[in-house]
């Protein structure tokens, strides 16, 4: 599926802003960074079947937070909460978070890249999580 400026992808709805062509989409709990809107767009085709529902969005600055909900076609609602981090009206990084890590798909191998994550950082590896 090849992406266009009249074309609105799936994050697009989510975040109710347009993605910069040189956006990057970060899913921590696959380890994937997704670079560019085309390839955005393309990840998404493979996503039939989907159902999505927007429930709350967040601007605060540079940065909005979306709330949703969706259904892969189990049956099973997964609850979501998106970052984006806009340049002027686009989003140029986009961060999804939801349900726990898995594998990702062998389709994607030459779509995405690996999202590094050290132990300290963003996302924390299990063996750095702290008893509250």
């Amino acid at each position: 599926m090849t992406s266009d400026s009249t074309h609105q992808t799936r994050l697009e709805r989510i975040l109710g802003v347009k993605l910069a062509e040189d956006a990057v989409r970060q899913w921590p709990q696959s380890g994937e960074v997704i670079d560019g809107r085309a390839r955005i767009d393309e990840v998404e085709s493979h996503f039939v079947g989907l159902k999505l529902g927007v429930g709350r969005r967040h601007v605060c600055g540079d940065t909005i937070l979306v709330e949703w909900s969706t259904d892969y076609g189990d049956g099973r609602v997964y609850r979501n909460v998106t970052i984006a981090e806009l340049r002027g009206e686009e989003a140029i990084r986009v961060t999804d978070y939801w349900g726990e890590p898995f594998t990702p798909p062998a389709w994607r191998g030459t779509l995405a890249t690996h999202l590094d994550m050290p132990r300290h950082g963003v996302w924390p590896a299990a063996d750095a999580l702290e008893q509250d």
